[in-house]
C-alpha cells in the first residue's frame, strides 16, 4: 500500500502525461494517495490522484484511459 506520492511516483506519472503531450503545468497531483482517480479542477487543470492499493507500475499502466475518459467531451 503507497502511503504517500514521492518523486519517483511523480516522475512516472509525468513520463505517462508527458507522452500523451500534457503540459507539465496543467497537471496537479497531490502527495497524498486514496481511490486512484483523474478529474478535472475548475482552473482546468488535472488532478490526478495515484492510488493507494495497486501497485503503482501497474496502476500507470490504466492512466492514459483515465485520463481520456475526463477530456472526453
Amino acid at each position: 500500500m503507497l502511503d504517500a506520492v514521492g518523486m519517483n511516483e511523480i516522475n512516472k506519472v509525468f513520463a505517462v502525461t508527458d507522452a500523451l503531450g500534457i503540459h507539465r503545468e496543467k497537471i496537479v497531483i497531490p502527495l497524498g494517495t486514496g481511490p486512484g482517480r483523474v478529474r478535472r479542477l475548475l482552473n482546468g487543470k488535472l488532478e490526478i490522484v495515484v492510488d493507494a492499493e495497486t501497485p503503482i507500475d501497474e496502476w500507470l499502466r490504466g492512466l492514459p484511459d483515465l485520463i481520456r475518459a475526463v477530456e472526453s467531451p
